[in-house]
């Protein structure tokens, strides 16, 4: 029987299925609107680095075939054979893509699906309707990722830009649309690449490719049977993604090449003369001087206000302005439910998951979208024992739809997954984390310490905590031999033994001189346990 998923469940594919050759089927339609669905395969740093695994109806396969488009069948809008064993090392997600082709929001859709199907048996089902959208155009399905082993994630993120945007996010490049070509012209003058084998541009194409080959229907659990080649594709869509649109040159474009004269400003030799001035205009320092400075520049102490200057040769064009001086700050989007944007700012989608997240009160920075912050109160019998054991946590509940960015006075965060297991973090180093998770106040005992004993959180379950450092931490195996301040440390797992070691005595702190190192905590543990240490001691 199918596993029914939610949006933000996971789950290892060899817990789902013991084969590699999967089906992956689509389903998505809306009275009068056209959809593109598409696999995009990513690097480790989620990046469409080679164009060739951006899997479309253009460029039905990767290289090696281990990701092949099927098209329309068994009920599927679209479909996907997908091989595991057979995907490059260099791969390590792929991403199933719903887009709109023309005007039209995701909110518009009915009810839809992602499965997979395994040995002719439906093993999961993600399914999604228009409700959980609104003015989206394109929507991020259900991933594929490799975590030691490869996993499947329902994502159900959606993007306002549709194409555009899901290509900016995995780092492509959208070809921009050319003005209308002349058919009827002499051939163009970049007839030369004709015959190119570079992968296609990621712009919609202006009309559908050839149709395909009949496939063969999904009882496909292993198909023996690779699709059928599909018809020779034509050049319109060859261009390298990374190239720019080639313009057409200007009849007086090739007058510089062999001649003479030297290249102007900004001008790498070899290259068509940009339409700029000519070589008669006033310059500061023209080429031809006994110590020319490199193209494109103008030498030291030369350059005239307002007047137009050359491009540094090396400069990328789009390297300047305002949008490639904010570039490195960008928002990162992920498909994951936790995202950290750096080392001091987290992004949480509670589009994902559906539980609601519990966070420091006052820790909101920003959010989009329709949030709800709630007080959560602790109840007087939470109130008690945190007055007591100083493990009292101020949290305000975030419910809704949107995402909320959580910081903290500077401090570096880090989210740590549970999957069952469990975590010992101090409430003063907790910022957020999701309300599925259940936490008690442990008791660590001791002798010789004020109180008699120290207290901590502990975490269990399945959901994200978000731990606050001063500083990098350092992440320590538990030995017999380990020893850690206790004010230094900042998380334990939570099969350790803990053993209060304290250096409190009476005749040591009765005079100067002292180490001032009074109570340790020494661990204890199997292998595989382990202490979080911070650079720092309050």
């Amino acid at each position: 029987m199918a596993r029914e998923f939610q949006r933000g469940h996971k789950a290892k594919i060899s817990d789902l299925t013991a084969g590699t050759d999967l089906y992956v089927g689509v389903q998505i339609a809306a009275p009068g609107l056209t959809f593109d669905i598409s696999c995009f395969g990513l690097d480790a740093n989620e990046q469409l680095s080679d164009d060739r695994y951006f899997i479309f109806f253009n460029q039905p396969k990767s290289p090696e075939e281990s990701i092949q488009l099927l098209g329309a069948q068994s009920g599927d809008t679209e479909s996907f054979r997908v091989t595991l064993d057979r995907i490059p090392a260099a791969i390590q997600k792929l991403s199933f893509t719903a887009t709109l082709d023309g005007a039209g929001q995701m909110s518009q859709i009915g009810p839809g699906y992602i499965r997979i199907v395994a040995g002719g048996e439906e093993v999961v089902r993600y399914a999604f309707t228009g409700s959980e959208f609104t003015t989206e155009r394109a929507v991020m399905l259900g991933d594929f990722y490799l975590k030691d082993v490869w996993r499947f994630a329902a994502v159900g993120q959606g993007f306002d830009g549709g194409l555009d945007a899901l290509l900016k996010n995995f780092g492509g490049e959208v070809a921009e649309e050319e003005a209308p070509p002349a058919p009827a012209a002499a051939a163009p003058g970049f007839a030369p690449p004709a015959q190119a084998t570079a992968p296609p541009a990621f712009g919609a194409p202006a009309a559908p490719s050839a149709p395909q080959a009949p496939q063969p229907a999904p009882s496909f659990g292993a198909p023996s049977a690779p699709t059928p080649p599909p018809a020779p594709q034509q050049p319109v869509h060859t261009a390298p993604t990374i190239a720019a649109p080639l313009a057409p040159q200007a009849p007086q474009a090739p007058s510089p090449y062999g001649q003479p004269q030297q290249p102007q400003f900004g001008q790498v030799p070899g290259q068509a003369a940009p339409p700029a001035a000519p070589f008669g205009q006033q310059a500061p320092a023209p080429y031809g001087q006994p110590a020319p400075a490199p193209y494109g520049q103008q030498p030291p102490g030369s350059m005239t206000p307002g007047a137009p200057q050359g491009v540094p040769q090396g400069v990328p064009a789009t390297g300047a302005g305002l949008q490639a001086a904010l570039q490195p700050y960008k928002e990162t989007a992920t498909g994951q439910r936790w995202t950290p944007q750096n080392q001091q700012l987290m992004r949480v989608d509670l589009t994902m998951g559906g539980a609601g997240v519990l966070a420091r009160q006052g820790s909101m920075v920003m959010y989009q979208g329709k949030v709800d912050f709630g007080y959560k109160s602790a109840g007087f019998v939470g109130r008690a024992v945190g007055n007591a054991t100083g493990q009292e946590m101020q949290l305000m509940r975030c419910t809704g739809r949107g995402q909320v960015f959580l910081a903290d006075e500077g401090s570096h965060l880090h989210p740590v997954e549970l999957q069952g297991d469990g975590i010992c973090v101090s409430a003063e180093n907790v910022l957020a984390f999701d309300e599925s998770l259940q936490y008690e106040v442990r008791r660590v005992e001791g002798h010789g310490i004020p109180g008699g004993a120290l207290f901590t959180m502990l975490f269990q379950g399945t959901g994200t905590v978000v731990v606050k450092t001063h500083g990098t931490p350092v992440v320590l195996p538990v030995t017999p031999t380990t020893f850690a301040d206790c004010n230094a440390v900042v998380a334990w797992s939570a099969a350790s033994q803990v053993i209060v070691s304290s250096q409190v005595r009476l005749r040591r702190n009765a005079y100067p001189g002292h180490s001032g190192e009074t109570v340790n905590l020494q661990f204890r543990g199997a292998p595989g346990n382990f202490i979080v240490v911070q650079p720092y001691e309050v």
